[in-house]
Formats: C-alpha cells, structure tokens, sequence
C-alpha cells in the first residue's frame, strides 16, 4: 500500500470500514463516568464519515458536537485471527484523526440501550490526516496526541497510556472480523473532549509526524452540488 519513508495522501477510497474503540484511556472513561470494560470495546464509523476536506459539518438535530483526537491506524494486510506478536506487521501507517461526536444524540442512544450509529456516522465526522508509512513509527506506544481549539490545547496525551495497544487492539478485533487492506482502526480518544460550535478552527497532530486542521461550519439543509466544502445531498 505504501512505500518506506514516504508519507502518502490518506486512502478514502479503500476503507471497507472504521473500527473503533471506545473508552480505552483511563481518564477519558472517567470523564464520562463509564466503567473500563473487561476487553477492547468496539463500535464502527462508515466510509463516508471519512473526510480530508478540512471542514466538519454539524448536521441539523444536534446542538453538542464533541471533538476527540485519536491515533488512526491504516490496515495493509489481510488477515483473521492475528495474534498479537504478529499485529504490527499487518499495519500500513499511522496519522491522527478525529471521532466526531453527536453528544446529545450518543447520550440518548446510551439511556436507552441504542447503537451509537447516528451519534457518531455523519458525513464529515471523521477527518483524517496523512498516512505515515509504519517504518517510521518504531512504536505506536510511544505517540504524543495532541488537539488545539481555536488556539487552545484541549487534548494532550502518550499512546503509552491506552488501556489496550494498538497491537492488542488488532488482534481482538481480527477474531471478530476479517481485517482487509485499507480497513481503519481508530484507538481511543484521551481525556479532555468537549463541545465545539460553528467557526471553530481545530488544529490536532501526533507531535513531530502528522498534523491537520479543520473548521466546523453548520451544515447546510440543501448546499449546491458544487460546492467543494460539502459532501453531495440529494435535495
């Protein structure tokens, strides 16, 4: 998928799926007043949440958007039933990304014992940066994740501090599903997560290595075709 030493534009078009894990560092879990589970917890994000527009649009019916840095790992081997010796060899690379949150709807989801699909599936909700290459990472346990909000760090954390690795992470979910190439694995969010609004510039990076920047704008109930900031709506 990549070459060494190369970082390279990040794949949309290849992603079969989003796996993400949910509540593995420490802090975020307490912030949210969620007891750590017994093994990785997963939920999934469709392809289209993907975006490398820069710009995250807050769609009609929800008034708490929640930003959440996270380690993004791309997959770029096949394979089911990975052991965990053997999971960083079926890693592409590494960048920063963002699990856009619909607060308000996730909490509602949650009281009534719902799937989070809408909370957390809208076109935009995951901006993505660029990938860089796993020769370059000698040890994704040892990345500084950090988020700025319009100037203000937010978010700062060490992979080092997840309750499950990356390569753990990779091997639980291999014996759940096929893993295929280009399928993305997002880790967790640190603590520090909060409400963004319209205009707000977010600047979040893994320190020394990748870095995006993106502004939350309102999405529009019916934007042209045309316009380049916004995903296509058939109106």
């Amino acid at each position: 998928m990549c070459m060494a030493g190369r970082v390279f534009p990040f794949p949309t078009s290849k992603v079969s799926k989003i796996i993400c894990v949910a509540w593995n560092y420490v802090a975020h879990a307490a912030e949210l007043n969620n007891a750590l589970p017994s093994q990785p917890t997963f939920f999934l994000k469709p392809p289209s949440s993907l975006t490398t527009s820069g710009v995250i649009l807050i769609p009609p019916g929800t008034g708490n958007l929640h930003h959440e840095v996270e380690l993004g790992v791309m997959i770029g081997k096949r394979g089911k039933n990975i052991s965990r010796a053997n999971a960083l060899s079926h890693v592409a690379g590494y960048t920063v990304a963002l699990d856009m949150t619909a607060r308000d709807l996730q909490s509602a989801a949650k009281q009534h014992g719902l799937p989070w699909t809408e909370a957390k599936g809208y076109d935009t909700f995951c901006p993505v940066g660029d990938i860089i290459p796993a020769q370059r990472v000698s040890n994704p346990q040892r990345l500084k994740l950090y988020l700025n909000v319009n100037g203000r760090e937010v978010q700062r954390s060490e992979t080092s501090l997840m309750v499950v690795g990356v390569a753990e992470q990779i091997a639980h979910a291999s014996r759940i599903m096929t893993l295929e190439e280009g399928d993305f694995l997002l880790t967790g969010t640190p603590a520090g997560v909060g409400q963004v609004h319209s205009g707000a510039v977010l600047v979040g990076g893994i320190e020394g290595l990748v870095e995006i920047q993106c502004t939350v704008q309102d999405s529009p109930l019916c934007p042209s075709a045309t316009t380049p900031t916004s995903p296509h709506f058939d109106c």
